[in-house]
């Protein structure tokens, strides 16, 4: 991947990098023509609609949402830094396929970080840290029951940040929020039949922390996260991609102007 200067980046609080931000195709409309484009293409990648390696060709995507080049280059440009996207040289734009031993690298360093502020939350974690994180996984539940995929997931990683938030490491926790959203990516693109969302992991974690059992606690954080890992498949599929299919339930993209 190309390296790219910090000028160049967006935000950080724009970024698919905080899980929590639920994307929502609602509010689409009020958003400038890049921020649309890098939307409509980051939720195809986390729905599964758009596969691993597949190519996003500049032209094709210009003539899919009605907009010049300049435009997807900066919606390709974000959706880069945010590990969505592979930017190849002299090749062009392509959705990021991790590989197996990336999977098992990225899941063993959280083990290692999440250990830590498993431990930090079961010493500092006060009523109100246990009330909101019973809150969040209520949402997740429910998130689950609505079917909208996007949004648990989306959810999942951000309960891991909600535990680093606790521990008031400002340090630890951007460490974690790159981790969970590559994490985020791989089980968006490699999950199969939502094992990998592990319906209730979440749910002991908070009781654990909750009776200030540092033990369990960090048994079932590990425990939660070595099922995400073994739940996915990296079998290769050999479908092509029409990109044009993959969008055309979003027509009113060509009435974006640039």
């Amino acid at each position: 991947m190309e390296k790219r200067e910090e000028r160049d980046l967006p935000p950080l609080k724009q970024s698919a990098r905080s899980p929590d931000m639920v994307i929502k195709k609602e509010t689409m409309g009020k958003q400038e023509p890049s921020e649309r484009v890098y939307l409509d293409i980051s939720n195809a990648i986390f729905e599964q609609r758009l596969k691993p390696s597949t190519k996003l060709g500049e032209q094709m995507l210009c003539e899919i949402f009605g907009v010049n080049r300049p435009v997807i280059r900066r919606a390709l440009m974000r959706l880069s830094y945010e590990t969505l996207v592979d930017i190849r040289p002299n090749r062009g734009a392509f959705v990021a396929s991790p590989s197996p031993e990336d999977a098992r690298q990225i899941f063993e360093a959280r083990r290692a970080v999440e250990e830590w502020i498993t431990r930090q939350c079961v010493a500092c974690a006060g009523p109100s840290d246990i009330e909101h994180l019973h809150a969040h996984v209520a949402m997740e539940a429910e998130a689950r029951r609505s079917g909208d995929r996007l949004h648990v997931i989306r959810l999942s990683g951000a309960f891991h940040l909600e535990l680093a938030n606790i521990t008031k490491n400002s340090r630890m926790r951007r460490f974690l929020e790159e981790l969970v959203a590559q994490t985020s990516l791989i089980i968006s693109l490699y999950g199969k039949n939502d094992e990998s969302l592990c319906d209730d992991d979440h749910a002991r974690i908070v009781e654990a922390i909750a009776q200030k059992d540092s033990e369990s606690a960090v048994k079932r954080i590990c425990a939660h996260l070595d099922s995400c890992l073994s739940s996915l498949s990296f079998a290769e599929e050999n479908d092509s991609t029409d990109l044009r299919s993959i969008f055309m339930d979003q027509r009113h993209y060509n009435t974006l102007s640039s």
